[in-house]
């Protein structure tokens, strides 16, 4: 389906105005000014703020699922650990794509809100069956109980990280080619993490696995 312009125009002006300023900080009036449209445009549209917020973050988790699971169908032929890294590096890359909107998201997580659980109910719980999913397979029974719970907590941290502590990464990731760099050289860092733990588990059982 093709999309309206002048809708995706309100919600990329709205992404940024609530990523800088937060949702309670951004009036209708300035995503409409930032928009370059009319407020009643907006109430057309969406009904109030409340209505186009929950419609950024619908469309975005819509999205992000599809990509996610194109992802896993593309690679149903490949191994399980080069499934993992194409599913890092699609999630990754829509995280980046999506910057401003992710970290706001992901801002909005850490509040327990009536908002929040209707995101876990109806996103976050396929999100974290597909990542559990995907890893299990590639740890491929080498690591069992606690530990493995504790390596998928550790992965998902790693997926999130860049999106809490965005402020670290500002002067780093400036335009369109640094987003990209950025995504190359982080998902990198993620895939060398996992053939070490990978390889760890495979040569051998330390004293932390059971």
């Amino acid at each position: 389906m093709k999309k309206n312009p002048t809708k995706q125009k309100v919600i990329e002006a709205a992404s940024s105005l609530f990523f800088q300023k937060g949702f309670h900080g951004t009036s209708v009036r300035d995503i409409a000014d930032k928009a370059s449209v009319n407020v009643s445009l907006i109430s057309y549209y969406f009904k109030s703020k409340q209505g186009l917020l929950e419609y950024a973050v619908t469309n975005y988790y819509e999205e992000y699922l599809k990509t996610v699971e194109e992802s896993l169908e593309n690679a149903a032929n490949l191994s399980p650990l080069e499934k993992l890294n194409g599913l890092i590096f699609t999630i990754i890359q829509y995280k980046q794509t999506n910057h401003q909107l992710t970290c706001f998201i992901q801002r909005e997580l850490s509040l327990d809100s009536v908002f929040v659980r209707e995101m876990a109910v109806t996103y976050l719980a396929k999100e974290n069956f597909y990542i559990k999913q995907t890893f299990f397979e590639a740890l491929n029974g080498r690591v069992k109980g606690d530990t493995r719970e504790y390596m998928l907590m550790q992965l998902k941290g790693l997926l999130i990280t860049p999106y809490i502590l965005h402020n670290d990464w500002k002067e780093q990731v400036v335009g369109a080619y640094s987003h990209q760099a950025f995504v190359r050289k982080y998902v990198k860092t993620m895939q060398n993490w996992l053939d070490f733990i990978i390889e760890g588990a495979s040569t051998k059982r330390n004293q932390f696995i059971k």
